[in-house]
């Protein structure tokens, strides 16, 4: 099978516009179906959000008393529940979003996929369009999760819900770009589904969802920084919970802010993408 990327270097001007409106088009169109397909399935909507809540209510309010006991003094006032609901936002949308990318092996196994690739537009447009498409459905699921702030004591007003989903959906665009890599070149929704939860977990385990990242040992103080989703869960806990109780990661005795927390996020949603655009490129 040929590569679906038209050139228009050499073409005339109004055929390379027409390149780009193409583009531009199956990127809306992959984005909408799989928004669309996500919003007419209920039950994904309702059964995406259990995970995070059963952490949220077993860690924060079941286990919080022997949990959030040798977190007193970095905690100060705010109790382990609170500490906890940020980790459990950017739970929510890394869950959603890596795992958006396995209708690419499903759309491949059904031939769905076949008929794309061989569409007159770029492999770019398509990557675009399904990281676009699994990025909004994500940040969606993190949204949800935002009504229960005002019960756990957590303040919202407009301003600080625009910050939020705008860091979610770049959290949500990073983790499925990697989701999209990992899914062009596995043929089986098996192989998708255990190399995701080999590598969910520990991504959500070591990313200070559940304790802050300081005073660990070197070995793990390491993972940690090489882990994205802790540049996500960082700037979210300073927006909802304040800069004291997160000062930020620190690299080399410096204190990364919220705008280098999503500066790294966002250069590793590009690399991610290039290989993912690189690996639809060598599909045959």
């Amino acid at each position: 099978m040929t590569a679906a990327y038209v050139p228009t270097a050499g073409l005339p001007t109004h055929s390379r516009r027409a390149g780009l409106s193409a583009n531009a088009e199956g990127i809306y169109i992959v984005w909408y179906r799989d928004v669309l397909r996500f919003w007419r399935d209920r039950a994904r909507l309702v059964s995406s959000l259990g995970m995070p809540l059963l952490f949220l209510v077993v860690f924060g309010s079941g286990l919080s008393a022997s949990l959030g006991a040798g977190l007193t003094s970095e905690l100060g006032d705010v109790s382990y529940v609170r500490f906890l609901f940020p980790g459990i936002v950017a739970m929510a949308v890394l869950f959603t979003a890596v795992f958006s990318a396995i209708s690419i092996v499903w759309d491949r196994e059904f031939g769905f996929l076949r008929e794309v690739l061989v569409a007159p537009i770029s492999r770019a447009a398509v990557v675009l369009g399904k990281a676009f498409g699994g990025s909004t459905v994500a940040m969606f699921q993190g949204a949800i999760l935002l009504v229960l702030a005002p019960i756990l004591g957590v303040s919202m007003n407009p301003l600080l819900v625009l910050k939020l989903l705008g860091l979610m959906f770049l959290i949500a665009f990073a983790l499925t770009s990697m989701g999209i890599l990992i899914a062009a070149r596995l043929q089986s929704m098996e192989a998708f589904q255990m190399i995701m939860n080999f590598l969910i977990m520990p991504m959500f385990f070591l990313s200070g969802a559940f304790f802050p990242l300081k005073g660990l040992p070197a070995w793990m103080s390491v993972i940690t920084r090489l882990d994205p989703v802790a540049y996500g869960v960082d700037p979210m806990r300073r927006l909802l919970l304040g800069a004291d109780l997160a000062p930020g990661i620190k690299i080399a005795d410096h204190h990364l802010g919220t705008v280098e927390d999503c500066l790294i996020l966002g250069a590793f949603a590009a690399i991610m993408m290039a290989l993912a655009v690189r690996a639809f490129e060598a599909q045959e």
